[in-house]
């Protein structure tokens, strides 16, 4: 064999062996990281299952204006149920709105609240103003809807799949019932959770998952 080719093949192998050390240190370190990747992997919780479509709507805003599904596209959303005369369940469920307005700042302008009146006879435009006003509702990301009777339980008990009533033709507030969790729509109108306002982490967890929805564009 000539002396070049010999050279030549002694160099390779030089090579090949200093390479053996460097595929080890590199394998030691993947090993190494792993758990690290694996923890940051895991830590990020997935986003809340889909849970149905709200179908198309319109009703009647706090202002007097039509409002409905169109003005919410392209945004998430969380929708209460309540109407201005309860004295029971309503100003509580209205101030854990009041919180996640709060909380959710940061999330301006993906994210907006929508409180519907079960109540709508008697839940005027000017009384629903009056409403928001009290609860210090911004306008910019807190509507509040009535409409017809009809109207407004399509969009309410089929679309959010929410109960409503009224106890035979009893016209006092007493008879009036209806569901009480806060329901989180994601930016395709699909529901993505139901939180029970009485629960103790129900915010917590609705705020976290909107947080990921926003995020997730």
């Amino acid at each position: 064999m000539p002396a070049s080719a010999r050279a030549a093949r002694l160099d390779s192998a030089v090579r090949a062996a200093a390479a053996r050390p460097l595929l080890w240190v590199g394998a030691v370190l993947l090993l190494a990281a792993w758990p690290v990747v694996w923890a940051l992997r895991t830590d990020v919780p997935p986003p809340p299952p889909v849970l149905g479509e709200v179908p198309a709507f319109e009703l009647v805003d706090q202002d007097g204006r039509a409002f409905g599904s169109a003005d919410l596209s392209g945004r998430i959303w969380v929708a209460s149920f309540i109407f201005t005369r309860c004295p029971t369940v309503c100003p509580a469920i209205t101030r854990q709105m009041e919180r996640v307005q709060e909380r959710t700042r940061s999330l301006e302008p993906a994210l907006h609240l929508v409180s519907f009146s079960v109540d709508p006879e008697h839940d005027t435009p000017a009384r629903l103003a009056a409403y928001a006003r009290e609860h210090r509702a911004n306008p910019r990301r807190w509507r509040f809807l009535t409409g017809s009777t009809d109207a407004v339980r399509e969009t309410v008990e089929r679309g959010l799949r929410v109960s409503m009533g009224r106890e035979g033709g009893d016209p006092s507030p007493a008879a009036i019932s209806h569901g009480t969790h806060l329901v989180l729509i994601d930016s395709s109108a699909r529901i993505r959770g139901y939180y029970d306002p009485a629960e103790p982490d129900a915010l917590d967890r609705l705020v976290r998952d909107a947080a990921l929805l926003a995020n997730r564009g």
